[in-house]
Parts: structure tokens; sequence; C-alpha cells
């Protein structure tokens, strides 16, 4: 297989001869293998695994994304990514910095929505004057 992951700004990796892919998604791990149907998965943030003859087993931190199979590729694409040899190192970053700013998104976006009702209510009153 060949295994592409995309950041919103570049390419992180490029790898030709994957033998597998592992990755986590809100239903848990998700498997590729290179004879497998086409499909599409939505990632959440943990750690994606793929193994090529040369370099082993690889691990990288993603953050939450997509997995599409088509044929041969694989494409993954995700916020952020970390590469690393420290498979409990990863974790912890993942633990620590992505799950911790999906927290703060869903707060920003709390806040963002009684801002918008707050301002729906002042110009509905605002109209009816």
């Amino acid at each position: 297989m060949k295994l592409k992951i995309l950041l919103p700004f570049k390419v992180f990796a490029e790898k030709a001869g994957v033998s597998r892919i592992v990755s986590e998604t809100r239903a848990g791990s998700f498997g590729l293998l290179p004879h497998r149907r086409d499909c599409v998965a939505a990632l959440a943030p943990g750690i994606l695994v793929y193994e090529t003859a040369t370099d082993g087993e690889v691990f990288v931190a993603v953050d939450g994304g997509v997995l599409v199979k088509t044929g041969p590729d694989v494409l993954v694409s995700v916020r952020r990514a970390m590469g690393g040899a420290d498979l409990g190192q990863l974790r912890q970053a993942v633990e620590q910095e992505f799950l911790a700013l999906d927290e703060h998104e869903q707060n920003v976006r709390s806040v963002l929505a009684k801002l918008e009702s707050g301002f729906l209510r002042r110009f509905a009153t605002f109209q009816h004057d």
C-alpha cells in the first residue's frame, strides 16, 4: 500500500510498501491490510501504526481526521501529527495536547454559541421596537 499523511499545510509523511496500518476510531481500533476493500473511517485522536519492510513499525500520534483507502492508496488527513520512536511519549502527547485542545475548542464553541444567541435575542427585541 501507499500511505500519505496530510496536514492542513503540508504532507507529513509519504510511504510506499506499507504492509499494514492500524488506526483508532471512536468505535475502537481499525486495521488495514493491502487487499482490504476500499473504505472511509473517521479517526479519533490517537496513535496510528504502519509497518514497512525497511522501517518496521512506525508510530504517529494523530489528531482527529479522516482515513480513505482506494485501491492500494491510503490517504490520512489530520489536523496535527507527531512522529516518534517512544510509544509512551506519543500516547502522553495525544492525551496532553490533542485531547486538551479538543476540550478548549469545545469551550470556545460554547462561548461563541452563547454570544450568538445573545446577539440574536437583542436583535429580535430591537426589530420589535
